[in-house]
């Protein structure tokens, strides 16, 4: 399969704690580390690992946090396509409490790939598989339809609705008011919108609602949990799955992330995604 992700990286520092601190408090964090992160390269290196190969259409300063960012996705196995950006970028720091919950603070502007940059390869998505669109602009969006089978995060909803185009299918979660779609917010409506709604599974229309997939271990770390949902089910898609089925890889994506430190220890690969 050939896949691909147009979407932000942001470099992450965790911090473990038991609880996150109230206003005044201070906090021990009993674990810490640092990695690229973020909605777009969290999906990319799912999708790498579930289809061999990803791309990802991204932004990236020209700052050491950007060049940390491109070796170590990389190493990940995703193909990067930016080019350095004067401003800086985008970080974020991110308790993980004794429940395995995340609670993100981003700091600085979400470097979002633009359409109109002809530095970057854009033509190599038509005909690709599959697109999972992030975050950019409305432009980069139009050339992510050139793929066969496009999904969307309902994050971005002004820019899908700025684009205009018909989507295969839009995810967004129940339990964040960012991510929200209602009916009408989108002309043309998406031929498929996915809720989550975490423990309790989701909502498919059409079709109903689905359960979640058992978790392969203890809960260790949230963080991911949705980005490797949308990966999963955009792998499935441009595979061809039926859409119970490609559900269900879907929410076993997300419930194995879950299961390991941060958003890339325990993802799903080609052989568990098996038909």
């Amino acid at each position: 399969m050939r896949v691909a992700v147009v979407g932000h990286v942001e470099w992450v520092e965790f911090a473990r704690v038991e609880t996150v601190p109230r206003a005044g408090e201070i906090a021990h964090a009993h674990e810490t580390w640092e990695e690229p992160a973020g909605g777009g390269a969290v999906a990319a290196v799912q999708l790498s690992r579930l289809a061999g190969a990803c791309s990802l259409f991204t932004g990236l300063g020209a700052d050491d946090l950007g060049r940390r960012s491109r070796a170590e996705l990389t190493r990940l196995g995703v193909e990067i396509q930016a080019i350095p950006d004067a401003k800086p970028t985008r970080r974020a720091f991110t308790f993980i409490d004794d429940t395995g919950e995340r609670t993100i603070t981003v700091i600085g502007e979400k470097l979002r790939p633009q359409g109109g940059d002809s530095r970057l390869p854009w033509r190599e998505l038509a005909g690709l598989d599959a697109v999972y669109f992030v975050s950019g602009d409305a432009e980069a969006l139009q050339y992510a339809r050139t793929a066969r089978v496009l999904v969307a995060a309902a994050r971005e909803l002004a820019t899908l609705r700025e684009a205009g185009i018909q989507l295969d299918a839009l995810v967004g979660s129940g339990e964040d008011d960012g991510e929200l779609y209602r009916a009408g917010d989108l002309d043309p409506a998406p031929s498929l919108v996915v809720t989550t709604s975490g423990g309790l599974g989701g909502w498919v229309q059409p079709g109903g609602p689905f359960r979640p997939a058992p978790l392969p271990g203890p809960v260790v770390d949230a963080y991911g949990c949705g980005d490797c949902f949308a990966a999963g089910l955009t792998f499935a898609l441009g595979r061809g799955d039926p859409v119970e089925e490609a559900i269900a890889l879907a929410a076993r994506c997300g419930a194995a992330v879950m299961t390991g430190r941060g958003p890339y220890a325990a993802q799903l690969d080609a052989r568990s995604a098996s038909p």
